[in-house]
Order: C-alpha cells, then sequence, then structure tokens
C-alpha cells in the first residue's frame, strides 16, 4: 500500500491510497463469499458456483462494491498511521480506480487540526461585575422561601385575580372544530404561570366560580402542532373553584422554621452572604466567558467544514442523550419543533464552529504557555470520574484507557488555558 498526501486549503488534505492488485484480489475473495448465494450458475448448485464462473456471466464488476468496502478500513487506518497529520474528522471516500487485476486507488478527504496564529491573549479588558448585593435581591429571596412554604385556601367571595389558582374545564375549537388535545377538566392553573398559551390566563381574571365563557387566543407560527400553528382558537371555560396561596409572615418564627437561624435578620445576613457567593461565581464565569472570546477573537485559524460537520453532528448526538435521559427520543423534539434533521445540522454547524474555534485557540494557549498536568492532577480527576459512577478508580482507568487519558489530559490543559486567561484579564 502507498499514501500519498495533498495539503488543501481550510484545514483540509486529501490522502491518494494505493492498495495493491493483490490485496484488491482478497477483497474480491471476501466479496465472492458474502455474496456467491445469491447467484444462480447453470450447472452449479446455488452457492457453489466457482468465483471465475460468476465474474464470466456477471462481470467482475458485482463483487466491486463489497471488495472495495472490505479494503477500504484497513487501508484508510494504515494511511492514518502512515501519514502524521492530526486528523480530526471521518473521512470522505472516492473510488477513482477499481478494476480486477489492478490496484484499487482511492481518495480519502479529511479536515486536519486548524494552525492557530494566536493574538492577544493576556491584558484583554473586560467588564468589572457588580457583586453588591441589596435589600431588594435579600427581599425577593426571603419572598421566594416564603413561596415555596406557602398554604393554598378556597376563596368563595370574590373573582379570579393574578396569581391565584384556578380550577377551571375547558374545550377548545378551531373553525368551530374541537382539536385533539384541546380539552380538560378539574384544571389547576396558577394564573400568571404563562404555562397556557397567548394571553389565555389574562382572560381568566375577573370571573368568578360558576361563570361560563370563551376565551380567544391565536396559536403561534412555530407551535409544535401543524394543524394549530398560527391559528385562531376559541376556548369554552368554566370556572368551578378558586385558590389563593397565602404567604407566612417574615418574622423570627419564619426564619427559625425555614433556617438554623432565630432571628429574621440572621436569616437576611446569611441569604445575603449565599447571593453574594453565588454573584462571585457567576461573575467568574462570565469573566472567563467574556475573556476567552475576546482571546478567540483575537487569534486566526482557518477549519476545514468536515470538521465542523463532523463537531455538529456530536452536538446532535449529545443533545439525544439529553433527551434520552428525559425520556424523550430525538424524534419527538425534531416532531415537535418541526425540523427535519438535516435542518437541525445546519442550524448546529455555528455553535459547532465556535467551540472549534474555542478549542483550538486554548490549546495553542496551553502549548505556548508551556502548561501541563501533573500526574497527581490527572488521578484527581479519575477519582471524580470514578466517584461520579460509583466505580474502582483502577476500573475507570481500564475503562478509558490511553485515548481517554488523552481526553483528560486535553480537558485539563484547556482549562488551564482559561484561568491563564482570565487570570490576566483587565477589569473595567
Amino acid at each position: 500500500m502507498s499514501v500519498q498526501v495533498e495539503k488543501l486549503e481550510n484545514s483540509t488534505a486529501k490522502l491518494t491510497i494505493e492498495v495493491s492488485a493483490e490485496k484488491f484480489a482478497e477483497g474480491m475473495k471476501q466479496a465472492y463469499q458474502k455474496n456467491k448465494n445469491r447467484f444462480n450458475v447453470q450447472g452449479f448448485r446455488r452457492g457453489k458456483a466457482p468465483q471465475a464462473f460468476i465474474e464470466k456471466m456477471y462481470g467482475p464488476e458485482v463483487f466491486y462494491e463489497d471488495a472495495a468496502n472490505a479494503v477500504i478500513p484497513d487501508a484508510y487506518q494504515a494511511a492514518y498511521d502512515e501519514c502524521e497529520l492530526e486528523i480530526v474528522s471521518r473521512p470522505e471516500i472516492d473510488v477513482t480506480q477499481i478494476k480486477k487485476g489492478e490496484p484499487f486507488i482511492f481518495t480519502a478527504t479529511v479536515a486536519v487540526k486548524p494552525e492557530v496564529t494566536l493574538g492577544d491573549y493576556k491584558g484583554i479588558a473586560v467588564e468589572k461585575a457588580d457583586l453588591s448585593v441589596s435589600e431588594e435581591e435579600i427581599d425577593d429571596a426571603v419572598r421566594k422561601v416564603q413561596e415555596s412554604n406557602a398554604r393554598t385556601v378556597d376563596v368563595t367571595d370574590r373573582a379570579v385575580e393574578d396569581g391565584d389558582i384556578a380550577k377551571i374545564d375547558f374545550e377548545g375549537f378551531v373553525d368551530g372544530e374541537a382539536f385533539e388535545g384541546g380539552k380538560g377538566t378539574d384544571y389547576a392553573l396558577t394564573i400568571g404561570s404563562h404555562s397556557f398559551i397567548d394571553n389565555f390566563e389574562e382572560q381568566i381574571i375577573g370571573h368568578s366560580i360558576g361563570d361560563a365563557f370563551d376565551v380567544n387566543v391565536t396559536f403561534p407560527e412555530e407551535y409544535g402542532a401543524e394543524n394549530l400553528a398560527g391559528k385562531a382558537a376559541v376556548f369554552k371555560v368554566s370556572v368551578k373553584g378558586i385558590q389563593e396561596k397565602q404567604l407566612p409572615e417574615a418574622d423570627d418564627e419564619f426564619a427559625s422554621e425555614v433556617s438554623d437561624f432565630e432571628t429574621m435578620a440572621e436569616y437576611r445576613e446569611s441569604l445575603k452572604n449565599e447571593l453574594a457567593e453565588k454573584k462571585e461565581k457567576e461573575a467568574k464565569t462570565a469573566k472567563e466567558d467574556a475573556a476567552v472570546e475576546k482571546a478567540v477573537a483575537n487569534a486566526s485559524l482557518s477549519i476545514s467544514d468536515l470538521q465542523i460537520r463532523d463537531t455538529a453532528r456530536s452536538m446532535i448526538n449529545e443533545m439525544a442523550q439529553n433527551f434520552q435521559q428525559q425520556g424523550i427520543s430525538l424524534e419527538m423534539y425534531l416532531q415537535y419543533t418541526g425540523m427535519t434533521e438535516d435542518q437541525l445540522l445546519e442550524q448546529m454547524l455555528p455553535r459547532a464552529e465556535q467551540r472549534i474555534q474555542s478549542r483550538a485557540v486554548l490549546e495553542a494557549v496551553a502549548e505556548a504557555e508551556g502548561l501541563t498536568v501533573s500526574d497527581e492532577e490527572l488521578d484527581a480527576k479519575y477519582q471524580e470520574i470514578a466517584d461520579q459512577y460509583k466505580m474502582e478508580l483502577e476500573k475507570v482507568k481500564e475503562l478509558l484507557g490511553e485515548n481517554g487519558k488523552k481526553g483528560i489530559t486535553g480537558d485539563l490543559l484547556v482549562q488551564k488555558a482559561i484561568s491563564v486567561i482570565a487570570d490576566n484579564a483587565v477589569e473595567q
């Protein structure tokens, strides 16, 4: 086997791989063994006709596709190992010569790791975050705890108000016809939750128990059900009950019940400290994101479309796995959004390109700074994974292998590069 490498634009390369005629003949034999039962040759029982007889009757071309598929994987792997390129995408294969008795030649177009020319990544100006905690923010935090400890009471002497829970029956109609999924009985609707479309909830306000009335809404143009998207609808609604939330008083007794503190003053101080800690973490993340974004913008690199598409596909796979954990399939998501998988892929491309750019620049910063990962840091990450999955440390190392170790090391180096950029950023 021989391989020729041609470097193309935008971090792309083409490998021209030549497989010997003898090796391709072995592929033809494999193709024959795979397909011999398909052919009916006079004078032979099915599956017993020699390869030469089948080729004479049908032509050797009948085996070409399977023969190519038989030899390409090993030939490409050998070329991958030999060419010394940092390949970062699956290959796009194109057969250029296929003929019995002659060398088999194909090309593999691949993306290679982009070369990065770093710009300024130290001393980057970022906006200084406001870490102060206002009394209003503390009040909001207290109110959230009050609401989580609220009790609901029945209301019979007034109409529905914002914030109430209205128990309703409803049925929706489009063009006078009831539609699937548009009916509910004894539905507890929190007014102001915006869980129903358009201004449905607002039209419940002011109605009392026993009232029956129409609610007019319009479904959004991007609504998941195509038969309802953009359509005007009328809901027949009746109010069957009203409940209101009663919040506990924000006093010392309340503080002692919901916290380890005896007074409201102490509890508010604790909430203030929690909010300050949360703001510090958010500010750190925001500073890192802003500084890295500018460092990436200051760098120059060219990325192959092949790598962008491969990364976008990986992101879709990640999305599908996350959906699966929630009991949702990717097909269900696509149906709900009205998109095809190709449309989702196109939508992912800009984010994929951004991910590649960030990673490439951060890896270049790590290299420029001479950053390294110690055995202790690597073991700590292994232990973190072991704890997460409740596995033995050595088992984790065994399962991840060298590729996993390389990936973890790369992730740790990227995180260190982020710290270098953020620590040297100037807050203004």
